[in-house]
């Protein structure tokens, strides 16, 4: 039963002191007070003492943590101090019902999506405070990278799903709050240490230029706190430091999938019209009104990932008088990335095809083959070597001061950084491509889930591998949030308070990158490399895991280098042949594009919470939230001076020296919010919420500066422009819930939620021509070189041309012929040619959306038995899904998918164990591939982990812990399930650990 007076007070506590530690361990490591009337004695003996032991302890705080919040709250609880149920924080927030979790392709939990919203509007919180982002994957998101931290010194997270006044704005799936430990909090001596070996078996499924020396690693961690003088000083420090060597193998169409087109289209890339020559080498051809897609290229790579994750944290705290209450504390992590890759790829140039089709009205490729004769097309090849470091810093202050029994006040102040940016001077990410000009007829088969690449007349042997070309990029992103906060709690009758708050927060987000870009993929000179550094392999035992590797017809040979040899190389060839050009193989000591904005909000809020002391309690909270946020975007952009065309696929663009433009936006808003629950007996409550929420656009959203993409095709060229003036998404949100608390540490709970969403930022791509670029296709020597017996498609054709009958003409240089005998170059675009058409993708606050969804949840303890259960599952719904057969831009949530955990637990005084199975259901993860307006489908997904416990004394336990039982593949495919993107294969993971407590 609910006790109103007792748990006004627990109120009051909480919301005074919302996202800091004294309220994250009243609510999850203190059982409800008992009562004072002895009239209800027999109803307080139903509610559970906290159990000792650790996971059970954990879970019985967690679902505590549920029943006596405000609103809908879930959390997690360590099991110790010191001990996070995972070593991720992804992994464990997955477990919650609603939160899944968006994993890397080395297989690790790194971002959150939750009720159907995707990351970027799920707002990250540490110790109540806004936390910047930094992510060079995703250089303009907004979506905090979990896998940066690490666990040890968490003592719980809390995920606040409904609304409230005083919670921070920019979570419209959920606000959560990240708890690290306070001495305070746990008064007393605490101190432990940990060491762990980390096994990564998928690190020893790597080509050996690739694969780290070890896959054994270590870890190490330790927590120290105590507090003196009475408890007038705390202090706490933990420290921890994993090293993980890994790698995943992926096969890709990383170019994506040029179209779609119907199935009664002819231009460049559509499949031969009937009657015309090739199309009787279809087989069950998309019909007129079917929609169709080609692929642009076939990708495998081999990735080996080295990681050094630190993570330290240090905590004063002083308490002069029982009434106040300081804690000063800086939070440092670092994140080191190193990472080596291996590719083969083919890329179609689109000329005469055999293909096979599955049914329309949208039909996916089974079968694609480009007829090459001669076979004097590239076998492409590539390396990369590069590293990235990010880093977050938090240095903060609170006061909690207790003025009177009936007012309380609290100052919160921080400021927070988060950066990452190369560490290695090869760059944040590079590639250096190699060829063998010796590639005939090409297959890819799309019948299994590897794609399958087949390729006839390859010749190592009389047209060995060779420098083409090269790209070495430099990025760059910073975030830093100044926050201050100001708080308080008037007691104004009995069962009733007033809560209020003003804050300010400043948030700075600055990204930049350069591309160095040496567009020789013809040939990058006549060096001959010597063969040794050319190291033969293999390729389908790099794939066993997914179906279809088996086939005997994938080409099933490449050669993997060393990257800083034959960079050299390379740079040494380039540099004889002309000075300065080896300096090409090195990546920008500038950014030739530098976006920096900024968000300037000031908020207040108030927010009346009352108890009903009735038949049965209820509580109701009532509140408003005021915000304005001003927006400063300032960016560097390059100016676009010519376009050049270098190979038959590829017209590089140049630019000038960059300029900086600002541009402003505006915007406030209210926030009403509503609670109420009701304990319709002493163990079942009912809930309803009812608020407004917003989600702030992505950086790139609102950043200014239109930017020209450095790479263009014979249909012309892309590039972005940001709108500052965007609103942010708004969310109106309804919930309701029923919780019965059956046994001392079971429960089940269904909910209903419902978000209706408007101001989502629609990405509308527009026509148009920056800069008046000329191109040299459809051109004066272009029309020439068709007139004189050439298709219209065919490049080679046309290049030869050009280049053996105006070798002189302007903006023509010809380098001479490569070792298949067709002319190399540049044809640069002149006045007399065309305008080149560029497709610009900007934003406008255009579509709205409405989602629902249920969530179970089932927490059974079997009595003293040791054992125990833990389910959920959440289905989510919307209207606004991706339509697969309409061409161009579309909006659609992303995101949105149904979920499901399984977790089983047993535990003794020397045993504990947790066996846990996470699925993900199919989810449109994206609507743009690498080649323009289309979905990507994340396919279902399902993971087994495994942790086993022994405490060999009080002091000493062992641990075994298992990740990836199952060796899941991740696979993500287009418009069909044929139309594959990506398809990985990662590896398990087992961590043996030992931890002793002093």
């Amino acid at each position: 039963m609910r006790h109103p007076t007792t748990k006004r007070k627990l109120i009051s506590l909480a919301v005074a002191s919302m996202f800091t530690s004294i309220a994250a361990q009243s609510y999850a490591q203190e059982a409800p007070a008992a009562p004072v009337a002895p009239a209800k004695e027999a109803v307080a003996a139903d509610i559970p003492a906290v159990v000792t032991t650790g996971i059970r302890r954990s879970m019985l705080s967690s679902m505590n943590l549920k029943r006596n919040s405000d609103g809908i709250v879930d959390g997690i609880v360590a099991e110790d101090i010191g001990k996070f149920p995972d070593t991720n924080l992804a992994e464990s927030l997955q477990r919650i019902s609603g939160v899944s979790i968006d994993r890397t392709s080395s297989g690790e939990g790194s971002n959150v999506t939750v009720r159907g919203v995707g990351p970027d509007f799920n707002l990250v919180l540490l110790n109540g405070r806004q936390m910047p982002t930094s992510n060079l994957g995703d250089l303009s998101g907004r979506a905090f990278d979990f896998s940066n931290l690490a666990s040890e010194a968490i003592s719980q997270i809390q995920v606040y799903k409904t609304s409230r006044a005083d919670s921070p704005t920019g979570g419209i799936g959920a606000t959560i709050n990240v708890m690290t430990a306070r001495p305070l909090d746990n008064p007393g001596f605490h101190s432990s240490v940990g060491i762990k070996g980390v096994y990564d078996t998928s690190n020893n499924n790597l080509p050996g230029d690739e694969k780290a020396s070890r896959s054994l690693t270590p870890e190490i961690s330790g927590i120290y706190s105590d507090t003196f003088n009475d408890k007038m000083f705390g202090i706490a420090i933990s420290a921890s430091h994993q090293e993980r060597n890994s790698g995943y193998n992926q096969a890709a169409v990383p170019g994506g999938w040029r179209g779609p087109f119907r199935g009664d289209e002819n231009n460049w890339g559509t499949i031969p019209q009937p009657g015309t020559p090739g199309s009787e080498n279809i087989t069950n051809r998309p019909g007129p009104t079917d929609m169709y897609s080609v692929p642009q290229n076939l990708n495998y790579s081999e990735n080996g990932i080295q990681r050094q994750r630190t993570n330290g944290q240090l905590t004063f705290q002083f308490a002069p008088t029982k009434d106040v209450t300081t804690t000063l504390d800086y939070t440092y992590a670092e994140n080191k990335v190193q990472t080596r890759r291996s590719e083969l790829s083919a890329w179609f140039n689109f000329g005469p095809s055999v293909s096979s089709w599955s049914k329309g009205p949208v039909s996916g490729p089974l079968i694609y083959s480009e007829t090459i004769v001669p076979a004097t097309s590239d076998i492409a090849m590539a390396n990369s070597d590069y590293a990235t470091k990010t880093q977050n810093k938090s240095l903060g202050f609170n006061a909690v001061w207790k003025v009177s029994d009936k007012l309380k006040l609290e100052f919160d102040t921080h400021h927070s950084t988060a950066e990452s940016q190369p560490d290695s001077p090869y760059g944040s990410s590079n590639t250096l491509g190699t060829a063998s000009f010796s590639r005939g007829t090409t297959t890819a088969d799309f019948t299994h889930d590897f794609p399958v690449l087949s390729i006839q007349g390859a010749d190592f042997v009389n047209d060995p591998q060779k420098v083409t070309g090269s790209v070495f990029t430099n990025s760059y992103m910073k975030g830093i949030v100044d926050q201050s906060q100001l708080k308080g709690n008037l007691k104004v009758l009995e069962s009733s308070g007033l809560n209020f708050g003003v804050a300010v927060t400043d948030v700075n987000n600055r990204s930049a990158f350069s591309n160095q870009q040496r567009d020789t993929w013809g040939g990058a000179s006549n060096f001959a490399y010597p063969s040794s550094v050319w190291h033969a392999e293999t390729l389908r035992q790099y794939f066993s895991n997914i179906d279809g590797s088996g086939n005997p017809a994938l080409f099933n040979q490449f050669y993997t280098f060393n990257f800083a040899q034959v960079r050299q190389l390379a740079a040494d060839a380039a540099e004889a042949q002309a000075p300065g050009q080896g300096a090409l193989y090195l990546p920008k000591t500038t950014y030739d594009t530098d976006r920096r904005t900024e968000e300037k909000s000031k908020s207040a809020y108030v927010q009346f919470n009352t108890e009903w002391n009735t038949a049965m309690p209820q509580h109701t909270g009532i509140g408003l939230r005021f915000e304005k946020t001003d927006v400063v975007s300032t960016a560097l952009v390059p100016t676009a001076t010519v376009i050049s065309w270098v190979s038959n696929n590829e017209f590089p663009v140049s630019f000038a020296t960059p300029s900086f433009t600002t541009l402003t936006g505006q915007y406030s808003n209210v926030l009403p919010s509503f609670d109420y629950d009701i304990e319709t007996t002493s163990n079942t409550k009912l809930r309803a919420s009812l608020g407004e929420t917003i989600g702030r656009p992505r950086w790139d959203q609102i950043q200014g500066g239109q930017v020209l993409d450095t790479l263009a095709r014979v249909n012309g060229g892309t590039g972005s422009q940001g709108n500052p003036a965007l609103k942010p998404v708004k969310s109106e949100n309804a919930d309701v819930a029923y919780e019965w608390y059956y046994a001392k540490q079971s429960f089940f709970s269904v909910g209903y939620f419902h978000k209706n969403l408007s101001n989502y930022a629609g990405q509308s791509t527009i026509g148009a021509t920056p800069f008046d670029l000329h191109t040299p296709v459809n051109g004066p020597l272009w029309k020439e070189a068709v007139a004189n017996g050439c298709t219209d498609g065919d490049a080679t054709c046309i290049r030869n041309y050009i280049f053996r009958n105006h070798p002189t003409a302007p903006g023509v240089t010809a380098t001479g012929n490569d070792s298949n005998g067709n002319a190399t170059g540049t044809i640069v675009g002149q006045p007399g040619d065309p305008i080149a058409p560029f497709q610009i993708t900007s934003f406008a606050n255009q579509k709205q959306a409405a989602l629902n969804g249920l969530e179970l949840n089932v927490q059974h303890m079997f009595g003293n038995t040791g054992f125990g259960i833990s389910a959920n599952y959440t289905y989510v719904n919307s209207g606004l899904k991706y339509n697969n057969a309409a061409v161009g831009q579309q909006f659609a949530l992303v995101g949105l998918s149904n979920s499901a955990n399984l977790v089983g637990i047993y535990e003794d005084a020397k045993w504990s164990i947790r066996a846990a199975y996470n699925w993900r259901g199919e989810f449109l993860s994206s609507t743009f591939d690498g080649a323009g307006p289309n979905p990507q489908y994340t396919e279902a997904y399902g993971q087994v982990d495994v942790n086993v416990g022994y405490n060999v004394t009080e002091q000493l336990s062992l641990s075994l812990e298992a990740i990836n039982l199952t060796n899941g593949i991740q696979r993500i495919h287009g418009r069909t399930q044929s139309e594959v993107l990506y398809a990985t294969q990662t590896g398990r993971r087992f961590m043996l650990g030992a931890r002793f407590k002093f």
